[in-house]
């Protein structure tokens, strides 16, 4: 038995629970929204403001996905013009540890990867 096979029977269903929450964490845009937001609260505009490429929708869906994982809080003001804000919940400031180690393991092997990269184009084409 290796020694990461048990991750996948945790929950006894081949590992579909963990698969999908992975497939939240390390989405195109959950970290960078994530890492955002350990700043602080902010406003929808601010946060798209800050993270440049993401459309307004893919931005909202994605905020909508974390709030419903429960790593984002979200609190509308009774205003005019309405306002809301976004925030980490613990379980999403949580994240911040591992999403750094996980980004500065990419640091420290980007040089070896695009190496690789480049030799598997120059042999394939």
């Amino acid at each position: 038995m290796s020694r990461y096979e048990h991750t996948c029977m945790i929950r006894g269903d081949g590992g579909q629970t963990i698969r999908a929450v992975l497939d939240r964490i390390c989405d195109k845009w959950t970290l960078l929204i994530v890492a955002t937001l350990d700043q602080g609260r902010l406003r929808f505009s601010e946060l798209h403001r800050q993270i440049p490429g993401i459309s307004q929708r893919m931005l909202t869906l994605t905020l909508r996905n974390l709030e419903r994982d429960g790593l984002v809080s979200r609190t509308a003001f009774a205003e005019v013009p309405p306002r809301v804000e976004y925030a980490l919940t613990p379980t999403g400031r949580s994240l911040i540890p591992p999403a750094l180690a996980l980004a500065g393991w990419a640091i420290e092997h980007i040089a070896e990867i695009e190496a690789s990269r480049a030799a598997y184009g120059d042999r394939n084409g």
